[in-house]
This record gives structure tokens, C-alpha cells and sequence, in this order.
């Protein structure tokens, strides 16, 4: 098909199926880049027109996120980037939502440049509607939905598709001033029903619903569709290129005909492949299932691949940005191997996070030559051996906890912790040596004793053990340290590709994916200066965020990546 060029700008439209429609309007940083476009950005140098300008649907999913980077090639070109959210059923705009998600967006980096909605169109919409009908190309239906779906399955055309122009424009205007109630009459297009294109067969264009508009107040009853919306929208705003997923081709032909009937102006529609990837599901609808049935803990559940779960999880927006740009876009299906997003997460977080010592199952050692009273205090490092380090001070003490897994009865060559006549490295600290241990009735460690040396003096010329432990001490003789809640995130499904079992998909789910670690103890530094997204590596455990439900005295982290791939290659 021909495509009529606007000769402006170049504007890129990204598209979901998201029934409100917000517009997000930015004008992209070189940051935002993506390098390595592929077929995408092949595609779009074809055009050889200015500035570019794209067009991205807003959706919770990572996968709706490397979809939303074409912002490199419009920031290679200096253009503006617009998300849609089709807003035009108000019983499906979600004003909160819609906030939220201009909050991650700004966390992502992307500055807005105009914020538009849908409604502000709603009466050229409705012109073109009126304009359809006078072509004789949409007519006013009265059949239900069932029955809608039985006459499609027939190959039917509905008993109503034949009404003149007259009467199908005074019972459209009937429906625009309230006549009609919910469900008894619909606008729908008069397309091609023996198509073999499903989006073919007469799409409804308005629908009755007495709700009040958020954007819009009561000034209209009846409101358009998605699919008469979407391409609309698009030839209103002068897009030049308008991107979906590859299972949305099907809808070119309706997309093409209700421009073509109206003779506007038309963009060019490209499809992309959806990401997938490893251990987990990214479609909108299982998403909801995971969240509505309780299999989560709401969308910002830190096991999801939503922006919102990612960033509680402690994910830096820089890893998803890199991630996007270097699995690209492309027309092949693609499934994405989980540990790659986390070598982009660890690696932000590796150059970026503050060292600090915690434990998160602790071990009560007592260190026998040091005075009961003795309270003192040895200098870590947030950065070691970087320029940006800042040394902090740790509480020494008697009385120290290490890891529980840290000790044992056996030793081995391969093992670098403590054992019966041991000896390891307090990280900053002193070396210290075992000299007995407690345990309970059923054989669990309960106490160790040991020796430090407190002569040791890092570089000092005498070897240090290999091993080197995290641990805290008691703050002062006597009071135990910190405690805090520990979060512990794993993959949410056991197999890689949990949508290849169809129905069965849930009963993947890992039951393990979640493990709370309730009595972690954490040093007074970070407890004093730690606060709601902070990340921290936790040496020698893993990378760690303060989550949202951390209150004073009360602290909650979770888990974002472990130090090590451990990921099966």
C-alpha cells in the first residue's frame, strides 16, 4: 500500500492495546540512546525526513519498555518521543496509574516535553464519526456482544447494517444526547465482514457509558473505541511511523481502511517481535492474574519485570537502559536469557553501590581475650580502593555476629570459615582464631568462642588468613546490634518459558521465589543513613535496596542480585 508522507518531521508511534490513551510527550537525552537499532533503525533511515518524534503506549512490563526504545533513534536525529494511553473509556482511565507512571518515566530518565490525552481530540473524534456515517461507512447497531461474537462465527452481517445515512445519523445523535441506555445501541464500522481478517468484521467505533470523563467532565456520554481511536490519533498528530508488536500485523488492514475512508493522512505501520524472557511472563493479562489472584504482592512486587517491581527490587534505570540497548529490536522471536538483564544490573550496581557489613543469619561469637567492657571502633571502607571511597567507622566489641554458615565442625581445603582451631579475617578488622563453640541439645551451633589478634595490623607484614568474614558487633557491651528484615528474590518460575505451558502456567510458579529472612543485623552507619530506594552491596552476600515498607528502627531490604551469576549457561 501507498502511503501518504507527511512532509515534516519525522514521528514515530509505538502501540499497545491499552484502552486509555495518555500522552506523554518528550523530547529525548542523548542518554536515552540505542545503539544498534537493527532492522528498526534500517527502517526508519529510509525516510530521509528531520527531526523524529515517537510515539510510545505506557505499560507496566519490562517487555513495553524495550519496545519504548526507539528513543534511539529519535535522540540520534534530535526528535521528541509522545506515549499514548488511549483514555477514552473513562471506566478505563486511571488517574493514579497515570501518575504513577509519569513518576517511573521520570525515573527512567525521560524528560517530558508535553503531556497530551486522547480526549482533547474527542470532538474531531466525534466529527469523524458523523463524517463516516455520512459516507455510509458506520451505522448504529443494537446487538449484544454475544450476539455480536455468534454473527461473526456465521459469517453474518447484523440486521442493522443496511439503515440509511438519515436514520443511522439522528440515532447516533440520540446516543450522543442520552436516549439510549448502556448496551442498547453501538456506532461500528462498516468494514467487510466476509474478510478473512477478523479485524475486519464491522469493529466498533462508540459505545454508550454513563460515566463522567476524568479528563473530559459529563460533557459526553459516548466514547470511542480503541480501534477507531488508535489510528485517528496517530494521523491527527502527523505521525510518520507507527510501531506495534508482531501479533498486532492482522490489525494494518482496519488500521489503513478507516484512513483510507476518510481520506487523512496515513502513517506507515511497522511490527517488532515481543521480548520475552527466561523464568518469568511479561504479557499484560498474566500480569493481572498474578496480581488479582494473589500470587504477588501487587504490581510493584519485586519478583515482577514491571518498572514499578524493578525499581523496588533496587534496579538502577541505567541497567534497563543498557539492557535495552543491546538486545535491540528486531521482527525475530527472541527469548532473552534472565542473567543477562542481571549482568547489566550487577554491573551498575558494582561500579555504584556503597560497601557495608551485615549478616542476615547471625552467629553470636564471643572473642575471650578481648575485656567485657571494651568498646572501640575500626574504619571500613563504602568504596575500597576507589577515589569516590568514603571510610566509616564500625563498632568493635566482645561480642561480634558473624554468618551461621560461616562455622563449621569440618573443615575442608576448599573452605575458608571458620572451623575448631581456625582462624579468618573479621573484614577490617582483626584475624581470629577458634577456640570452642556451644551448641544446642540437637546439635545446633549456638555460640563460638575465639581469640582476636588485636596486634595484627593490616600491612604490617604478617600474612592474614585467607579467609575474610562480614560481621557485626555489638554497638556497645551488652546491646545487640541493629536488626532488620531481609527479602531474598529468586526467579518467579521454575521453568525458562512458563507461557509454553498454556493453561498450566501457574502451576510453575516458584514457591521459593520469596524467602524472608526475619533478625538480620546491620551496623549503626547504615542504619542511621539508610533510606527507601538506597542500594548497598552487602559484602560478601549481594546487592541490596531499602524497600518502601522500611520504617524507623525497622528497616526492610531487599535483594536485588547476588554478587555471582549463578545462572546455568
Amino acid at each position: 500500500m501507498a502511503h501518504q508522507l507527511f512532509p515534516g518531521p519525522l514521528v514515530v508511534c509505538m502501540h499497545g492495546t491499552h484502552p486509555d490513551m495518555l500522552h506523554l510527550c518528550f523530547r529525548t537525552a542523548g542518554d536515552c540512546g540505542l545503539a544498534g537499532l537493527g532492522t528498526l533503525e534500517s527502517h526508519l533511515l529510509i525516510k530521509p525526513l528531520r527531526s523524529p518524534i515517537q510515539h510510545l503506549i505506557p505499560n507496566p512490563a519490562l517487555r513495553h519498555v524495550v519496545c519504548c526504545h526507539p528513543f534511539g533513534s529519535t535522540c540520534v536525529r534530535d526528535g521528541l518521543t509522545k506515549y499514548p494511553c488511549m483514555q477514552g473509556r473513562p471506566c478505563m482511565l486511571n488517574l493514579p496509574a497515570f501518575l504513577a507512571l509519569q513518576e517511573i518515566v521520570a525515573w527512567m530518565g525521560w524528560t517530558p516535553w508535553k503531556i497530551t490525552y486522547a480526549s482533547k481530540y474527542f470532538d474531531l473524534l466525534h466529527n469523524y464519526a458523523i463524517q463516516l456515517i455520512k459516507v455510509g461507512k458506520a451505522y448504529v447497531c443494537h446487538q449484544s456482544k454475544a450476539e455480536i461474537e455468534e454473527y461473526r462465527e456465521k459469517g453474518l452481517p447484523s440486521p442493522w447494517r443496511e439503515r440509511s445515512v438519515q436514520e443511522n445519523l439522528k440515532i447516533f445523535d440520540d446516543m450522543r444526547k442520552g436516549l439510549y441506555k448502556e448496551g442498547e445501541a453501538i456506532l461500528r464500522m462498516k468494514m467487510d465482514y466476509k474478510n478473512e481478517n477478523p479485524n475486519m468484521w464491522d469493529s466498533v467505533a462508540y459505545r454508550i457509558k454513563y460515566v463522567e470523563h476524568p479528563m473530559a467532565g459529563d460533557k459526553w456520554c459516548i466514547y470511542p473505541s480503541y480501534d477507531f481511536t488508535h489510528c485517528l490519533c496517530d494521523a491527527i498528530e502527523d505521525i510518520t511511523h507507527s510501531l506495534c508488536t508482531l501479533e498486532f500485523e492482522s490489525r494494518r488492514a482496519s488500521y489503513y481502511w478507516l484512513l483510507d475512508v476518510l481520506d487523512t493522512y496515513k502513517p506507515v505501520v511497522w511490527e517488532y517481535s515481543r521480548l520475552n524472557i527466561t523464568n518469568t511472563v511479561l504479557s499484560k493479562r498474566k500480569l493481572n492474574k498474578l496480581v488479582t489472584d494473589n500470587h504477588v504482592h501487587g504490581w510493584d512486587d519485586p519478583r515482577l519485570l514491571t518498572l514499578a517491581g524493578l525499581r523496588r527490587r533496587g534496579v538502577a534505570p541505567e541497567s534497563i537502559n543498557a539492557f535495552c540497548r543491546e538486545i535491540g529490536i528486531t521482527r525475530n522471536a527472541n527469548v532473552i536469557p534472565y542473567h543477562k538483564l542481571e549482568h547489566h544490573v550487577r554491573a551498575y550496581l558494582d561500579a555504584s553501590s556503597p560497601r557495608t557489613l551485615a549478616v542476615l543469619r547471625p552467629l553470636r561469637v564471643v572473642l575471650t581475650n578481648v575485656p567485657e567492657h571494651h568498646s572501640s571502633t575500626v574504619t571500613a571502607a563504602s568504596m575500597p580502593g576507589r577515589p569516590e571511597n568514603q571510610p566509616y567507622e564500625v563498632p568493635f566489641s566482645r561480642v561480634v555476629y558473624i554468618e551461621a554458615t560461616d562455622f563449621r565442625l569440618q573443615d575442608s581445603k576448599d573452605y575458608y570459615g571458620l572451623a575448631p582451631g581456625k582462624s579468618a579475617m573479621l573484614r577490617y578488622a582483626y584475624p581470629i582464631t577458634v577456640t570452642g563453640y556451644s551448641a544446642s541439645d540437637d546439635g545446633t551451633i549456638t555460640e563460638v568462642q575465639a581469640e582476636a589478634d588485636l596486634d595484627f595490623i593490616a600491612g604490617g607484614g604478617k600474612k592474614p588468613p585467607k579467609g575474610v568474614l562480614n560481621w557485626v558487633a555489638q554497638p556497645a557491651p551488652g546491646q545487640d546490634p541493629e536488626r532488620a528484615e531481609v527479602r531474598l528474590y529468586d526467579v518467579l518460575f521454575k521453568s525458562e518459558a512458563p507461557d509454553a505451558l498454556g493453561d498450566a502456567w501457574l502451576d510453575d510458579i516458584n514457591k521459593e521465589s520469596l524467602e524472608i529472612v526475619q533478625g538480620a543485623m546491620i551496623n549503626p552507619h547504615l542504619a542511621a543513613n539508610a533510606k527507601a530506594f538506597d542500594r548497598f552491596q552487602f559484602e560478601r552476600l549481594g546487592y541490596f535496596c531499602v524497600d518502601l515498607d522500611s520504617k524507623p528502627g525497622s528497616l526492610v531490604f531487599n535483594r536485588t542480585v547476588t554478587l555471582k551469576d549463578s545462572f546455568k549457561k
